[in-house]
This record gives C-alpha cells, sequence and structure tokens, in this order.
C-alpha cells in the first residue's frame, strides 16, 4: 500500500550492509523511519570500524611476533612474514566482527525506555565482560604501534645492555675454561722440566768430575755413578714426555677450540640481545613510556567503542521498526501456531515465566490420540466378531473342533 503520508527513503548498498552487520532486519528498516534506518546504520557502522582496527592491530601483532630479529632501530623487512600478517590480520579482524555482530545482535532493547535499569545492566554483564576483552586485544596492538619511535629507542638500549653483560658473561665463563687448561698443562710440563733440570745438573757434574775440578781428573768410579744416573733419568725423561705429551697435546687443543668457540658466542652477541624484540617487551615498554594514565586512557577509548552499540541497544526508545518488527514475529507465530500467554506463570525464584502453546503440536497429538483410540476400538470389535464366529462353528460340530485339539496335542 502506496502511502501520502510518508514515503521511507531509499536505502543504499552501503546503508545495507551496515544494517546487515547490526543484526538489523532490511525488510523492515525499508519499511520503516528513516530515522530507523539511521540508527542501525550507525550501529553498524561501529562494529565494521571495530573488525577493522582489529584486522590492523591483529596485523601488526602478528608481524612483531614473528618478524625477522636484528636491531630495534635498523630492523629487516620481510616480504613473507607480511603476507602472512595480512592474512592473519584478515582473520582476526572478521572473527571479532563475528564476535561484535552476535553480541550487539544478541542484545535486547531492554525495556523500550532511555533507562537502564538494574535488570538490565545485569543481563549486559557477559557481553560487556566479553566486549572488555576484545577492546584489550585491540588496544595493546595499537599502543605499541602509537609509540613505536620511542619504543625502538629503549629498546635499542636495552639490547645494547643486554649484549654487554652478554659478552662479559663469555668472558667471565671462557677465561676460566682457559686458565684450567693452562694450569693443567702447566703442571705436565713442569714435570718434564724438573727431571731435564736435573739431567742438566747432572752433566755439569759429571763435566766437572771429568776435569778434575772436583779431586782426580779423568773417568772415575765418580763418574760412573754420575753417568749411570744420568741414563736413568733419561729414561725417565722419555717415559715421562711420552705419558705426558698426549695431555698437553690435548690441553693446546682444547685452547684452541675454546678461542674458535668463544668467537662463535660473541658473534651471537647480536641474536641473544635481538631476542628481546618482542611483544610482550614492547607491551611493557610502552606502558614505561606512555605512563599509566596514558596507556589506561587509550585502553579505555576501545572498551568506549567495543561497548557502545551494547549500552546504545539499551538506551534505544521503541520506534516503528520494533513494533513492526514484533508485528512480524506475532505474525510468523500464528502462521507456525505458536501460541504465547506472557508472563503466565511464576517460577520458583518468583520470576514471572511465559507460557508457550505449540498448535500444531497439539493438534498432530490430538489426531494421533484419536486415531490411536479408533484402531484400539476397532481390533476389539474385530477380535469380538471372530469370537462369535468360533463359537457357532463349535455349536454347529463341537466334535471337529475336539479332534483339532487332540491332533494338535499329538
Amino acid at each position: 500500500m502506496k502511502r501520502e503520508y510518508y514515503v521511507t527513503p531509499k536505502s543504499s548498498r552501503i546503508m545495507r550492509l551496515f544494517w546487515s552487520a547490526a543484526g538489523g532486519d532490511r525488510y523492515i528498516l525499508e519499511r520503516a523511519t528513516y530515522s530507523d534506518q539511521i540508527k542501525y546504520m550507525c550501529l553498524g557502522g561501529i562494529i565494521v570500524a571495530t573488525g577493522v582496527m582489529a584486522a590492523l592491530a591483529g596485523g601488526y601483532a602478528f608481524y612483531t611476533i614473528f618478524e625477522p630479529r636484528g636491531s630495534a632501530i635498523e630492523s629487516d623487512f620481510s616480504l613473507k612474514t607480511t603476507i602472512i600478517s595480512i592474512f592473519f590480520g584478515g582473520f582476526w579482524g572478521l572473527m571479532i566482527f563475528n564476535l561484535d555482530r552476535f553480541i550487539v545482535s544478541s542484545t535486547g532493547k531492554g525495556d523500550g525506555t532511555e533507562a537502564i535499569t538494574k535488570e538490565e545492566f545485569k543481563g549486559a554483564i557477559p557481553r560487556l565482560v566479553l566486549g572488555a576483552i576484545i577492546a584489550l586485544t585491540i588496544s595493546k596492538p595499537v599502543e605499541i604501534r602509537m609509540f613505536k619511535s620511542e619504543i625502538d629507542v629503549e629498546l635499542h638500549n636495552a639490547q645494547m645492555e643486554k649484549q654487554k653483560e652478554y659478552l662479559a658473561s663469555i668472558d667471565k665463563i671462557y677465561a676460566d675454561r682457559l686458565e684450567n687448561e693452562k694450569q693443567k698443562i702447566t703442571k705436565w710440563e713442569n714435570e718434564i722440566q724438573e727431571k731435564e733440570g736435573r739431567y742438566v745438573e747432572l752433566e755439569n757434574m759429571l763435566a766437572e768430575e771429568m776435569g778434575g775440578s772436583r779431586g782426580e781428573r779423568g773417568y772415575g768410579p765418580e763418574a760412573k755413578k754420575i753417568e749411570e744416573q744420568m741414563r736413568r733419568l733419561e729414561s725417565e725423561i722419555k717415559l715421562l714426555k711420552e705419558k705426558n705429551a698426549p695431555f698437553i697435546q690435548e690441553g693446546y687443543q682444547n685452547i684452541k677450540n675454546f678461542e674458535t668457540q668463544k668467537q662463535k658466542d660473541i658473534e651471537n652477541g647480536e641474536v641473544v640481545s635481538a631476542g628481546l624484540d618482542g611483544l610482550l617487551e614492547r607491551i611493557k615498554l610502552a606502558h614505561h613510556i606512555a605512563g599509566f594514565w596514558i596507556s589506561l586512557f587509550i585502553t579505555l577509548l576501545f572498551m568506549a567503542i567495543e561497548m557502545t552499540p551494547i549500552f546504545f541497544k539499551l538506551m534505544l526508545v521503541k520506534s516503528p521498526y520494533d513494533f513492526l518488527k514484533e508485528n512480524v514475529e506475532e505474525l510468523m507465530k500464528a502462521e507456525q501456531g505458536i501460541h504465547i500467554d506472557y508472563n503466565y506463570h511464576k517460577d520458583k525464584e518468583g520470576q514471572e515465566r511465559d507460557l508457550v502453546t505449540h498448535l500444531n503440536k497439539e493438534k498432530l497429538l490430538i489426531e494421533k490420540k484419536a486415531l490411536q483410540r479408533v484402531q484400539q476400538e476397532l481390533t476389539e470389535y474385530a477380535v469380538s466378531k471372530y469370537k462369535e464366529e468360533m463359537m457357532k462353528k463349535i455349536d454347529e460340530n463341537p466334535g471337529n473342533f475336539v479332534k483339532v485339539q487332540e491332533s494338535q496335542k499329538g
């Protein structure tokens, strides 16, 4: 029916998109007032904007977690991580969009007044908690992106300090190892040097004995003793060298290996310090740089954006859209044979409950019960007729009945 007093404006494609995001019924909205259309368009716009922000925040957080590690100031760009982050951000944004859409569409319109009653707020608490969690997941990546320059500087300083501590610990560790090996080598070499020193002394003594400085000149009994000691000592020196040589060689090889490993660990210092460049560390630095109040303000801002649609729906005053929607719902219930007596009784806790009657189900049950009764009556009638027929045959010839029974027994 064409109205002469009011014509509802024709909706655009973007308006219908926002209606769908807000869970609005396009059929009813196109027959409602322009005010209703704008309400649900704005509501859907907030939900779409939240989904877009969630996609950007999720993509940035994913890239921050999996980006190549290095200096906080001179970070390398990774095309592979960027592409994966875009896909993850899109997935995260769609998931948050659907969660918001479900939260808002499942939130009732309350009592139809602007006031939010205690019962309305109590019923909305689960949705508000979920909305607060979603707001936190969006606000933190955005916060670290807002203070990225300051965070990079602080993070770079922390990396330099970490690298300095790491190198100091490496020097201490390998200094102890090298000193231990050097002491072992010195011990094994000193054992040989002591024997060789004694051998040199005996050589001097033999020379003095042969030169006559110690008594008679020439090769005498004393010289023979010294020479015998020298031969024994030479044999001991040879055995000692054969024994200690592998240990000394192993010690020098260990020192060489330690020097090589130390150089590798020093080169790994940048890798170790780059490990500080993570999402958690950046969030900590963001809180430190921004301070408690600025960080809280950013979080509350996103919470306000996330929770506004919920409060908005609770504060909506009943409009033509709501009455049209109720009318369509009642028509559909009537069409499907559903009858509801609202506030029919109270439960044990005193809460008023509705009585729902499914008329089509009741009709089918009545038909089934009636059919069952008729089938029962017909069965009883057939049994009675069969009984009469059999009794009539027995009256006419009872002997045949008795023979049949006996033959059956036999």
